[in-house]
């Protein structure tokens, strides 16, 4: 029970996404809904979860919008972006150094550019789960793709 069910982006205001931004973002998606761990803090005789969370950012701030499956109000938390801004910083850039790579390294330079690439997607995870504490719990794996999420965000932002 305690999971996301749906997550929705809200970009308004934001420049389109690119096409790799939008794909980026609907495979995160699907996969954060796949498998995911979300919990909020207990309140005594509440149940918790599924939940529906709606992202966005406001104000230079990243939002967390969290309601029931029946759309009722559960949790709103904002967090600052500056503890994300170096780390979606630089994982957009090896990002590039990647797709780069694709078109004309050796699959072994390749693969250590990917092993950055991963260092840093987990550096960001573990970035967030630090801002959320307190606020919710999560796993690694749905760290990781709502990760992801707030890149897709950030390129907007």
């Amino acid at each position: 029970m305690s999971r996301l069910v749906a997550v929705e982006i809200d970009d308004a205001g934001l420049p389109t996404p690119t096409p790799e931004i939008e794909q980026e973002r609907k495979v995160a998606i699907f996969d954060l809904l796949e498998d995911n761990s979300f919990s909020l803090p207990r309140v005594e005789g509440e149940e918790q979860g599924p939940f529906k969370l709606n992202l966005s950012i406001k104000e230079r701030r990243l939002v967390f919008d969290i309601t029931s499956e029946a759309d009722e109000k559960v949790a709103e938390f904002h967090l600052s972006l500056g503890p994300f801004r170096q780390v979606v910083k630089d994982y957009f850039q090896i990002c590039e150094s990647y797709f780069d790579a694709v078109k004309k390294l050796p699959p072994s330079q390749i693969e250590a550019i990917d092993m950055g690439r991963r260092g840093i997607h987990n550096e960001g995870a573990r970035v967030l789960q630090e801002r959320l504490e307190g606020k919710a719990e999560i796993d690694i794996d749905t760290s990781r793709r709502l990760f992801t999420l707030i890149c897709v965000l950030h390129f907007g932002g």
